[in-house]
């Protein structure tokens, strides 16, 4: 894998390609872990493909081509997040004016629920630790963060998660 990555750097358009495609999997259940729908994950992984091709240069360290991804990956996502926080839906709002209550919406909180209520920082660790079996050194690396404060912010969120299980309502700052 080092050595396609190194020809990628090099400009090899097939070995970023192959690369890229190694990876595109782990990119996209990334991406719709933030976003929540296909579509908008599908934009992710293509922003992440631009993004990548066009920095691969600036990658240091080969062997971790994978975290620079997850963390591209991330980088993408948030801003796509905070791009449609600007797009006001006018269903959700005739549903909410009208009171339309929809029968099928399951009372119980899921995990997904429960993690969407985290902080950014929080839920990123989360999904890098538990979702893609990073080390904390690893996480720690993705996101730029000390070690210990990788650390901090996984056992402060499994706390705030059990806590939102136990009460079954959201995370709460």
């Amino acid at each position: 894998m080092i050595k396609l990555v190194k020809k990628a750097q090099k400009g090899n358009e097939k070995a970023f390609l192959k690369l890229f495609q190694e990876y595109e999997t782990d990119i996209y259940r990334m991406a719709f872990v933030y976003v929540k729908n296909k579509h908008d994950a599908l934009d992710v992984v293509q922003e992440v493909a631009y993004r990548s091709f066009k920095t691969i240069h600036t990658l240091r360290e080969p062997a971790y081509c994978k975290t620079w991804l997850m963390k591209i990956t991330i980088n993408c996502a948030i801003d796509l997040i905070k791009r449609n926080k600007k797009i006001v839906p006018i269903k959700a709002d005739y549903e909410a004016f009208m009171g339309v209550v929809d029968a099928d919406i399951p009372l119980a909180l899921t995990l997904e629920d429960l993690i969407d209520d985290l902080k950014e920082d929080e839920k990123s660790v989360v999904l890098l630790r538990f979702y893609h079996d990073l080390s904390f050194k690893e996480i720690a690396e993705t996101l730029d963060i000390p070690l210990g404060t990788a650390k901090s912010i996984l056992y402060r969120s499994l706390r705030k998660l059990r806590s939102a299980y136990v009460k079954g309502d959201e995370v709460h700052e």
